[in-house]
């Protein structure tokens, strides 16, 4: 069975809350679950204690049972210590579009072109 660590969503509209389940990789996102390992709640501040709250002794037997953490929940794990951090590279964010490329290299032209005057 292929395990996972992951986010489940409760919560009204506009207003979410999220579990942090174990569950079978092929259960639905907010299905069954075969235990709840914790809570996030993303509308409280960034510093606030209660905005990510985990049993770190059930998240790291299921860690040891072999259950994969979400890239989410992997990001708290590493948060709190209970995973060695890993370097994430989204070289492409950073990029402006092509638009903006075109706008950027019409505008060194001009600004070139006065310049060889």
């Amino acid at each position: 069975m292929a395990m996972k660590i992951r986010l489940a969503r409760g919560g009204s509209k506009k207003r979410p809350h999220y579990a942090i389940v174990a569950s079978d990789s092929r259960m639905p996102r907010d299905g069954r679950f075969l235990e709840k390992l914790g809570t996030y709640n993303p509308l409280l501040a960034k510093d606030s204690e209660d905005r990510v709250k985990m049993d770190m002794e059930r998240v790291q037997y299921w860690l040891g049972q072999g259950a994969q953490p979400t890239d989410r929940v992997a990001r708290f794990l590493e948060a709190a210590g209970a995973m060695p951090k890993t370097e994430r590279k989204n070289m492409k964010k950073a990029e402006p579009g092509d638009k903006a490329k075109k706008r950027a290299e019409e505008k060194a032209a001009k600004a070139a072109a006065p310049a060889e005057e």
